[in-house]
Order: structure tokens, then sequence, then C-alpha cells
């Protein structure tokens, strides 16, 4: 792929070696003191070596400035402390530099800078985020979708629940795609990101509510993934393959502002309180979640399917799904996300307090069909 930029509605960076561009964008930003938000897994990565190597020395005309406690799964602390690193330097934009948790920390902690004693709890009792400090997002792992994202997922202290955090103004100014960065992830974090990805564009179509051009921006984003995922996870210096990824993902979330269904609801139980990768607890959820939905409405994934390139446009409802759905049980299974839930630390004694999560989290209620509590402990039981 060659280098492109490109705005939807945040203006974009993509192509190999688009990192580079990063200082004048900066200078065109007026950003001269950014904090760059990460977690500490990152430090030791090539992606971190280039940042800092493109940043450069503070002695050139701008300084930069690093918080680097963000959890695997960002917890209201994070943002606390991100927000305190940034005041304490006097620093005037966050860059976020990872995965979908360093982008929500970088996200939230501009609440906090903006208002330092504002308890995220209450979050939608304020209506007016406007004059947020500037957001610079680099991804380095093709799942979320975050940087185009106007959300942040955090686990509040006072819930221990994931809770989102919805407000345009927490849209990124600048966001860079540059597959170099992802080079470097392993095979399983490949796979498990890039189901992210997946289920954020099957759930945000199969979805009720009325977006037609986030339907378009799902379908399209599940042909490339079915095209790109598997070769990314074959081969992680196949940049044409990660460049795509990181296209779909960002597909698949804007698509989801349409919103998503049963199996993220599922999903975010897993991580807060079983410690899971979202992207990994969607995957062992999702044909779960997609044979529940099917049986209640014929017909749901036949389109689906042809953007997964199968044959399904002359066979009944049900073929259509069946084929689909087996499809993405194939599809998971060949990156090695077929195991069960217990394989990846769930117990069967936490079914209960799963389902008591599950049931309380607002993605399913936008599910393609409804789902009760009892639904949810019998598709956790079925996947445990």
């Amino acid at each position: 792929m060659s280098r492109a930029t490109f705005s939807f509605p945040t203006t974009t960076l993509f192509g190999a070696g688009a990192l580079a561009d990063l200082p004048k964008w900066l200078d065109g930003l007026g950003i001269l003191r950014p904090l760059v938000v990460t977690d500490p897994g990152l430090l030791s990565t090539q992606a971190f070596q280039l940042l800092d190597h493109i940043l450069g020395p503070k002695e050139q005309g701008r300084s930069w400035f690093l918080y680097f406690g963000v959890h695997a799964n960002p917890i209201q602390q994070d943002v606390v402390d991100a927000a305190e690193a940034f005041r304490a330097n006097d620093c005037d934009a966050v860059m976020a530099l990872g995965g979908g948790s360093a982008m929500d920390v970088g996200k939230a902690a501009r609440l906090l800078v903006r208002r330092p004693e504002f308890d995220l709890s209450n979050f939608y009792s304020e209506p007016d985020w406007s004059g947020l400090a500037p957001l610079v997002a680099i991804p380095t792992t093709a799942g979320t979708g975050s940087e185009v994202g106007r959300s942040s997922v955090i686990t509040l202290g006072a819930t221990r629940r994931k809770a989102v955090l919805f407000h345009p103004e927490l849209l990124a100014k600048l966001v860079i795609l540059d597959p170099e960065l992802t080079r470097g992830l392993p095979p399983k974090l490949t796979a498990a990101t890039g189901a992210d990805a997946l289920t954020h564009c099957i759930e945000s179509f199969t979805c009720p509510a009325f977006h037609p051009m986030c339907d378009g921006i799902a379908l399209e984003g599940i042909r490339l993934i079915a095209d790109a995922l598997p070769r990314a996870f074959r081969d992680g210096n196949d940049l044409d393959a990660r460049g795509t990824m990181l296209v779909a993902a960002a597909m698949g979330a804007v698509a989801f502002q349409k919103d998503l269904g049963l199996v993220h609801s599922m999903a975010h139980p897993l991580s807060t309180i079983c410690g899971m990768h979202h992207g990994l607890a969607n995957a062992l959820c999702l044909v779960a979640g997609m044979s529940f939905c099917a049986a209640r409405k014929p017909g749901l994934y036949r389109r689906v399917g042809v953007a997964c390139g199968l044959d399904v446009m002359t066979c009944s409802d049900t073929e259509a799904d069946q084929r689909t759905i087996g499809f993405t049980r194939e599809f998971l299974a060949g990156l090695g996300l077929n195991a069960r839930l217990r394989a990846h630390g769930a117990k069967p004694d936490q079914l209960e307090v799963l389902v008591a999560q599950a049931i309380e989290d607002p993605c399913h209620r936008t599910n393609a069909v409804p789902v009760t509590k009892e639904d949810f402990r019998n598709l956790y039981q079925e996947v445990l």
C-alpha cells in the first residue's frame, strides 16, 4: 500500500514510515511538550525506539515526557496518574502509543487535566468537555481501533467494572497508522487483537440500529480482515497485511459507533474479573454468540458470509448462517483461538458474577436479538 493522508473525521497518516512525519505535524498543531502515554511492555519494543528517535533529544527544541504505568485492562488510577504526570511536567498534549489500553488512558487523562478533582464515575454529569488537550494516537496493535474512537473504556475504582466514557471531544487530533510499528507484535497478540476488530465489525453490522454508512464500513472491514489477518499471523513482517489490519481495525471502531452486542457484554466481565485480554475474550465468545443470534433471527449473517468470500447468496437463511458461523469457527481456530475460557484463567465458580456483570453491560441492549440473564448463563457455560 502507498502512503496516504485522509480524514474521517480524524486526520490520519497511513503507510509504512508514516511516523517520520510526526515532527512536522506536531509543529503544525503547536505541540511542544507532549506526554507520551504507554504501558511498561512497550518500552523495550522497536515501536517505542522509533518514536524515541523521531521525537529526538529534548535539547532540540521540543521536550517530551513519559508515563508508562498503563495496565493491560486500564483502571481509573492509570488515568489519575497520567493526568498528574501531564500537570507536573507542564505538558501541552497527550501522545498515546500502544494498544487500546494506552489509547483509553490517554484519551481519559485529558478529562482530569481539565478538571483535576473530577470523579470519572460522574462523567455523564458534566456535559461540557470542550477545550481538552490535543491527542495524538499511535497504535501498535490492530484491534480496538480506539485511536479513531470517541470513547474510553476504564475500570472504575468504586465499582470495579468497565465503564464507557463517550464524548466527541475525546477524538484524537491526529492518528498515525504505521505498519512498521506493529511488525514486532507476536502472533498470539496479532490474532487476539485482530479478532477484536473482527468482532467489532460483525457485531456492529448485525446491530439493529439504523446506520447504513457504518454497515458498509463494517462489511468492508470484515472482508479486509478475512484476507489480511491470517497473513499477518503467519508473517509478522508482511507490511501489506499489517497495514491492512490497521485500517480494518480503525474501520471497526468507526462502525461500532452504531453499537455492539452480546459478545462484548460477555467479554467485558472476562477482562475485569479474570484479567483476560479483551480481544481474546471476544474471540472465545464470538462463535457461541453468533450461533445464539442466528437461531433466533435466521439470515442474520448472510452478508457477513459474502464479505468473508463465501457462496451464500442462493442458499436458505439457515444454511447461510451455518456456513458463515462455520467459516468463523475455522478462521479463529487457524489463529489458535479455539480454546475454552478455562484455558485462559476463567473458573466455573466465577459463573454467577460473570453473568451478573454481563446483564448489566450496556452493549447487549443493541444486540441483534434480546438477551436474558439465563441466556448469558447458558452462553458462558457453553464456552467455559
